[in-house]
């Protein structure tokens, strides 16, 4: 596939770039490099090869889910204007 200057010119108004016409053919070219490239990749033979997240194999830590408190009230609590028996006092909006 070959891009030209009126595609080119689609492009970047699609993509919301200004592009001054002087320049339209730079970027069809830079489009054809990278259309070429792509074309390059899809001839790598990648058949059996499994998906990866990254070069290095890693996993994560994993723990127990647990739900807990936290045991943090006091630490939550300190920096409320007003608390009230282990909770946040507010006033009151509705008659």
């Amino acid at each position: 596939m070959s891009i030209d200057t009126e595609t080119a010119r689609r492009v970047a108004k699609l993509a919301r770039i200004r592009v001054e016409d002087a320049d339209l053919p730079a970027l069809a070219q830079d489009f054809n490099r990278i259309l070429g490239f792509v074309e390059q990749l899809n001839e790598v033979d990648v058949e059996g090869i499994e998906p990866m997240t990254s070069v290095t194999p890693m996993r994560l830590k994993r723990r127990v889910d647990e739900v807990t408190d936290g045991n943090q009230q006091a630490k939550v609590l300190s920096n409320a204007p007003d608390a009230r028996e282990g909770f946040f006092a507010v006033p009151k909006v509705v008659e």
